[in-house]
């Protein structure tokens, strides 16, 4: 029987990329940890089907990560709606499988502008927040990508090395009081892995995994919770990868 972190009850969670894949499956973990989750999502359509079907998610809201304007309005409906935020995750994030030389500069700018730039536009208006409340966590989702050199991803890649960087550094300057970590999922089998990727791929990516699988989305949502609670007060700074040891 699976422990729940007690800390968590009534946390206030705000989770970007929340319709769908691993940021439903981690609204869906804290809702069971009986957090205070709110989605953020680019797919008005998502937004209110995860709702419909997750009748414990708290909050919805339309937001494009790459937008400025648009997520500092959106974190200041947050503010008003739910006193404030105690964990956000910033999960957003896109893959376009090309080719280096075939990566052309609208292909380039709209990954590094949705996973890098949304990373940093969202990261720090719940830090704003949270620096007024005197505590907070901010969890990032990057990538084993970000850490080992992978064929096709190049710009993704380019991304994820960024917010792993971009978090490090944050967790440096927000220290003591705010907490900040990045989780590496390796393969998992979401929506967007199984769009790019026909049966015949999965099966081969399995077998170079020495877990011989793709993780679920539930248990990067459940490591997602470990470092949201006060079970992981001494871990900040940190990139963690939960990959069926593939890096090893």
């Amino acid at each position: 029987m699976r422990t729940n972190h007690r800390s968590l009850k009534n946390k206030r969670v705000v989770i970007t990329g929340g319709a769908s894949g691993i940021g439903l499956a981690t609204a869906q973990r804290f809702i069971e940890e009986e957090s205070i989750v709110a989605i953020l999502d680019i797919n008005k359509e998502g937004i209110e089907q995860s709702i419909k079907e997750n009748p414990g998610i708290a909050k919805g809201y339309v937001v494009d990560v790459s937008n400025p304007e648009n997520v500092n309005a959106v974190f200041e409906n947050i503010k008003r709606d739910l006193g404030g935020v105690d964990v956000f995750i910033a999960n957003a994030g896109i893959s376009i499988r090309n080719k280096f030389l075939d990566i052309s500069p609208e292909q380039w700018s709209k990954v590094l502008n949705i996973n890098l730039n949304g990373v940093f536009y969202t990261s720090q208006a719940a830090a704003k927040i949270m620096v007024e409340q005197g505590k907070g966590v901010i969890l990032m989702t990057a990538s084993t990508n970000g850490v080992t050199g992978h064929p096709f991803y190049a710009d993704y890649n380019a991304s994820k090395a960024g917010v792993n960087l971009l978090a490090r550094t944050m967790a440096l300057e927000l220290a003591p009081n705010i907490r900040v970590n990045t989780i590496c999922p390796g393969y998992v089998l979401t929506p967007m892995q199984m769009a790019e990727y026909t049966p015949d791929m999965l099966e081969v990516v399995n077998e170079g995994i020495p877990l011989k699988r793709h993780a679920d989305p539930k248990e990067v949502g459940a490591l997602y919770a470990f470092l949201a609670s006060d079970d992981s007060s001494y871990i900040t700074g940190q990139t963690i990868a939960i990959d069926g040891g593939e890096l090893a």
